[in-house]
C-alpha cells in the first residue's frame, strides 16, 4: 500500500516538474534562438513522466525495466538542457538551478529504482 501511495505521488511530481519546465520556457520562447533548445527540454522533460506511466502497461518485467531506463535517460537529457538554459539566460538562474535539482533528484529515484528492480540491491 505505501509502494502504490509512493507511485502515485511520483507521477505528481513528474507532472509538477514537467509544467514547471513549460513555464520556464513560456518566458524563453520571447527569445527565437531558444526555440529548438526550448522544443527539445520541453519533449525531455514531459518524456520522462510519460514513460513511468507507460510501464504500468508493460507486458514484462524486463519492459516495465525499459521504460524505466528510458525514463532515466529523459532525466539526464533534461539536465543537460536547463545547463545550457542556465549559462545562456542569467535572469531564469534561480528557477533554472532549482529544476536542475529537482531532475537531479528525478534521476536519482528512477536510478534506484532500476537498481532494485534488477535486484542489484
Amino acid at each position: 500500500m505505501q509502494n502504490e501511495k509512493f507511485k502515485k505521488e511520483f507521477i505528481r511530481r513528474l507532472v509538477r516538474f514537467s509544467l514547471e519546465v513549460i513555464k520556464l520556457c513560456e518566458i524563453l520562447i520571447k527569445e527565437k534562438a531558444f526555440y529548438s533548445l526550448i522544443d527539445q527540454l520541453i519533449r525531455a522533460s514531459t518524456s520522462i513522466g510519460a514513460n513511468v506511466v507507460e510501464a504500468k502497461s508493460s507486458s514484462s518485467k524486463k519492459d516495465y525495466i525499459n521504460f524505466f531506463q528510458i525514463a532515466l535517460k529523459s532525466a539526464n537529457e533534461t539536465k543537460y538542457w536547463l545547463a545550457i538554459v542556465k549559462e545562456a539566460y542569467p535572469a531564469q538562474k534561480a528557477e533554472t538551478n532549482k529544476l536542475i535539482n529537482e531532475a537531479i533528484e528525478i534521476s536519482n529515484i528512477l536510478a534506484s529504482g532500476i537498481i532494485t528492480m534488477k535486484g542489484k540491491k
